[in-house]
């Protein structure tokens, strides 16, 4: 029997290092994972009690295929609180997390053999649903001198037309961002071409001093798609609930995808999601990014004894995207032998960038500082022997 072509797309590495780390931790290894872009905190306590409440008396039945009318309109009234941006609940999809709504998004924008651009190193699943969709990927390499995003001039220097725009702000690995006017440009320069612009803001709201963050849903009217998800600023990753802010022209294009795909999110996911959007969700949120900001001050803290003086800025998310080619060790060979011999977990560089990725690696600190102080520790003792 043969095996479809679109099947044959690369293993998400991260994802085998988070088993190697969890059978070392079954086996009694002391093992500190900070590989995996996951909130240590999980839900929070109000939204963890209005589950408990929905299993006990609540109804969990099918909802509509693009969501819950109660939770479409709180995330429409979240974008009026944070943005100042007008959305119609209409306009809202609730997807089973954002990599859900990535796929509705790509099934309902791009055909079979459109080309894509997007940033490299960026998340390694964007290229791969992508690949399986039968779209062709245009790697847009980036570096320190565009601050690890695409701009209007690389866009234009492309030898060929795209039909399709992928951007993420703040951005997985680097933790960059892109600026108000930066996003206008590409967004315009999209708007004026017909090419789609997808904007991922799943890491909004953990954000190190950013004066704004910008949202693409200000460019609704160009075409611009917006996913986003509660499994980063509210440590909601398990439950698998995210959301797309459409335009006009897919918002029955993506209904009637997603009630072919999945008939609706899951129920539970989504009743108790609307408590996110609380006083206390809210409260509970930016308590964790005050955890992500210490564990980040002290990792930047250290990096002279770590000896990574070549990292990206990390703006934005909990990562830090560091290149560590200076130990002469691959990044795959570097993680596996810090995770075999120091009992720490990180990701290696070849997830995000195919090219270069075997010189960096991903650190996430998206947990407590006594973690990350312990895994910095342990990451320092473990280089001065090799």
């Amino acid at each position: 029997m043969k095996v479809a072509r679109r099947a044959h797309v690369p293993p998400f590495a991260v994802m085998e290092i988070l088993a190697a780390a969890n059978a070392r931790r079954a086996a009694g290894a002391h093992v500190l994972n900070l590989c995996a872009g996951e909130p240590s905190t999980g839900a929070s306590d109000v939204v963890r009690q209005r589950a408990i409440d929905l299993l006990t008396a609540g109804d969990l039945g099918y909802t509509e295929s693009l969501g819950a009318p109660g939770l479409r309109a709180a995330i429409a009234q979240h974008y009026r609180d944070w943005y100042g941006v007008d959305v119609e609940p209409s306009r809202i999809a609730v997807t089973t997390g954002s990599s859900g709504g990535f796929l509705l998004a790509f099934l309902a924008a791009f055909d079979v053999g459109d080309r894509v651009a997007l940033a490299v190193p960026g998340y390694p699943a964007y290229a791969n649903i992508l690949a399986a969709l039968g779209c062709e990927v245009v790697e847009i390499p980036c570096g320190p001198d565009t601050r690890y995003q695409a701009t209007v001039a690389q866009l234009e220097a492309l030898d060929a037309p795209v039909e399709g725009l992928v951007v993420a702000s703040p951005a997985n690995p680097t933790g960059t961002m892109i600026d108000p006017a930066e996003l206008a440009a590409l967004a315009e320069w999209c708007g004026d071409r017909g090419v789609r612009l997808v904007s991922d803001e799943i890491y909004h709201g953990i954000t190190y001093g950013a004066a704004e963050v910008p949202t693409a849903a200000r460019y609704l009217g160009s075409g611009a798609i917006v996913v986003n998800s509660f499994s980063k600023y509210w440590a909601m990753t398990g439950w698998r609930l995210g959301w797309l802010v459409l335009p006009d022209d897919l918002v029955a294009p993506v209904d009637a995808l997603a009630g072919n795909v999945a008939l609706c999110p899951p129920a539970l996911a989504q009743h108790a999601g609307v408590a996110a959007f609380s006083e206390a969700g809210y409260a509970a949120a930016r308590a964790n990014v005050e955890r992500y900001a210490a564990a980040r001050e002290h990792l930047l803290s250290r990096l002279p004894e770590l000896g990574w003086d070549r990292i990206a800025p990390a703006d934005g998310a909990f990562y830090l995207y560091a290149d560590v080619s200076s130990s002469g060790l691959d990044s795959v060979t570097w993680c596996a032998r810090l995770l075999d011999e120091a009992d720490v977990a990180l990701t290696p560089g070849t997830d995000f960038d195919p090219v270069d990725g075997h010189r960096w690696v991903r650190l996430s600190f998206a947990s407590s500082v006594d973690v990350v102080r312990e895994a910095v520790d342990r990451i320092v003792a473990w280089q001065a022997r090799l």
